[in-house]
């Protein structure tokens, strides 16, 4: 390992232990109280692609002002937060607006999270994320080769997703590949994992889920690609193949035991975890209102705003024990997996360090 290798995986290692660790041993201490680790400004409805089983998608709804982004910021600071996930649509349609709450979420000491699609971005804007010290680069991946309704694909931004792997000692921050697990991607699943391990970057998984509640916008529900018996067989023969690599050492932010739960939730077992949206995780919606994750972003319950939470525990059970069987969140089930000791919250800050990683 080199000098430069060293002191990127450590500052990435510090950067975890600091926005990470410190407020997860907090929230351990009160335990009782709303202490978010982790939060998403969904800043964006609007989207330059149409993936077919995205309900987080209408062109139609007006972005978040940066009034609205910078207050939900110093909130989350006041909570306890330090790590901000900036969700969409496509956050890059509006790429001065990103870099100043990127800017100001580091200055306010957060570990400032972008996931895009990739599409949009060049090098002028790597190089300017990058100076804005954006802590980590999600690149949401589905195919290698564009499909029908599944737009994201690797061939597309190969070239900007090069420049990014290349510069990512220089400024530091991490890079992963978040794909979602479908009925029509499933080989491109496999070829996308091995593309990132060669590039020596991290992969995220998401199983393909149905709205858990309604979502009056969306227009493509009878061709989701939802996982149905059909598909049974070839996805649990993936997910099989992901644990193995998982075991010899292929970075994932997925624990062995969310990809294993995968196999069951497809034919809608019960999976029942314990979810902690709206106690350590939040959503901060376009006018700064609250749910506890995106997938109940359309919910009609009033969940409060910034400055002022409605995250009453006996509501979320009840909620909880609705949605729960019907969801498997990726990032709630790894904010619940960490969370679970003292022990898999420092493997957490060992992953930053060990690969750079992050999710």
């Amino acid at each position: 390992m080199t000098y430069q290798q060293f002191r990127y995986r450590a500052k990435n290692a510090w950067r975890a232990f600091r926005c990470w660790y410190i407020p997860f041993l907090k929230s351990k201490y009160y335990r009782d109280e709303f202490r978010p680790l982790l939060s998403y400004l969904f800043t964006e409805w609007k989207c330059n692609v149409n993936c077919y089983y995205c309900y987080t998608w209408d062109n139609r709804v007006k972005g978040m002002t940066l009034e609205t982004a910078k207050s939900g910021i110093d909130w989350l600071k006041s909570v306890g937060c330090r790590v901000v996930a900036i969700m969409g649509g496509e956050p890059l349609l509006r790429k001065d607006f990103i870099l100043e709450v990127i800017r100001y979420g580091v200055k306010r000491g957060f570990f400032m999270y972008l996931p895009t699609n990739g599409i949009l971005m060049d090098r002028e804007f790597i190089d300017r994320v990058g100076d804005a010290q954006v802590a980590a680069i999600n690149l949401a991946l589905d195919v290698v080769k564009e499909k029908p309704g599944l737009p994201k694909a690797f061939e597309r931004v190969k070239p900007q997703f090069e420049y990014l792997v290349r510069q990512r000692e220089r400024y530091g921050y991490v890079v992963f590949f978040n794909i979602n697990i479908t009925s029509q991607n499933i080989e491109d699943v496999r070829e996308l994992t091995e593309i990132a391990h060669d590039y020596n970057i991290g992969t995220d998984y998401h199983i393909n889920e149905p709205p858990v509640i309604e979502q009056k916008h969306y227009r493509y529900f009878d061709k989701g690609f939802w996982i149905t018996a059909d598909y049974y067989r070839q996805v649990d023969e993936l997910v099989d193949w992901l644990i193995e690599k998982n075991r010899e050492g292929y970075p994932m932010v997925n624990s062995i035991e969310h990809l294993m739960a995968m196999k069951d939730f497809i034919r809608h077992r019960d999976v029942r975890w314990a979810c902690r949206a709206g106690h350590n995780s939040c959503n901060i919606r376009i006018d700064g209102t609250l749910a506890p994750c995106f997938e109940l972003y359309s919910s009609p319950v009033d969940w409060g705003r910034i400055w002022a939470p409605k995250f009453d525990r006996e509501r979320l059970e009840r909620q909880k024990a609705e949605c729960n069987p019907k969801c498997l969140s990726t990032c709630n089930y790894q904010v619940y997996h960490y969370y679970t000791t003292y022990k898999t919250g420092l493997e957490w800050v060992y992953k930053h360090f060990h690969k750079g990683f992050f999710h």
